[in-house]
């Protein structure tokens, strides 16, 4: 069974640029993705899908792979994970059959081996067609607030007012780290939430999606507290 790591890294990244190679913690945050991949021991290839050659170099580096380019029409803002995942394992395909993939992004430097291995177990044994990190909302989300344009509040599910905590149930949200998928399924562009994908919970100081720079001094944050703890 062929086992093959993505992880995406486009140059053009706009709230924070050069996001995929920013120092994270004194070295580039792409370098936490490729050490959690190798040293997870679960691939045959760990593959950097870039358009842009510094990105290629540094991956290189820290021990990726960098078998191609990507084309600029997916490497622009409209190019979805799935549409990304479908070219790099065409383009390796012409090489090797692939059985599973696990897409890891750039600036995920929470992920760790252990959990790529227990999401690859998870994965395999459960028959599922993806597997992804989640973990559990902070607070009740039937408990969700509406704002209005004047900011006036309502409550989303206004039936849950006096419904005790303790009797709703809990919800989760994709962490947004890593996503282990059978190459079939992204091949055939299976959605990655369906009834055939399973959550693999992580502890909720153990990810923050990096989207803007307030994102990422708090990455940064939870990041030196982990270590010191």
């Amino acid at each position: 069974m062929t086992n093959i790591a993505i992880i995406p890294a486009r140059g053009g990244s706009k709230r924070i640029p050069r996001k995929n190679i920013k120092l994270f913690h004194g070295k580039p945050i792409i370098a936490y993705s490729i050490e959690a991949a190798l040293a997870s021991e679960c691939f045959e290839r760990v593959i950097v899908s870039t358009d842009d050659k510094e990105i290629a170099d540094i991956a290189i580096k820290y021990g990726a792979e960098v078998p191609f380019i990507r084309p600029s029409e997916l490497a622009n803002d409209y190019a979805t994970t799935i549409d990304v995942i479908q070219h790099a394992i065409a383009t390796l395909n012409n090489n090797s059959k692939i059985d599973n993939v696990c897409c890891i992004y750039a600036t995920a430097p929470f992920v760790t081996s252990t959990q790529l291995i227990e999401g690859k177990k998870l994965l395999i044994q459960q028959n599922a067609d993806y597997l992804l990190p989640v973990s559990r909302y902070p607070a009740p989300i039937q408990r969700a607030l509406h704002l209005n344009t004047s900011g006036f509040i309502s409550m989303r599910q206004a039936e849950h007012l006096n419904t005790r905590s303790q009797d709703l149930s809990e919800a989760f949200y994709d962490t947004g780290q890593f996503y282990w998928g059978r190459a079939g399924a992204f091949l055939n562009h299976t959605p990655i939430y369906s009834e055939k994908s399973i959550g693999l919970v992580v502890a909720k100081n153990s990810c923050v999606d990096i989207d803007d720079i307030q994102d990422w001094a708090l990455a940064e944050f939870l990041y030196d507290y982990r270590q010191r703890a």
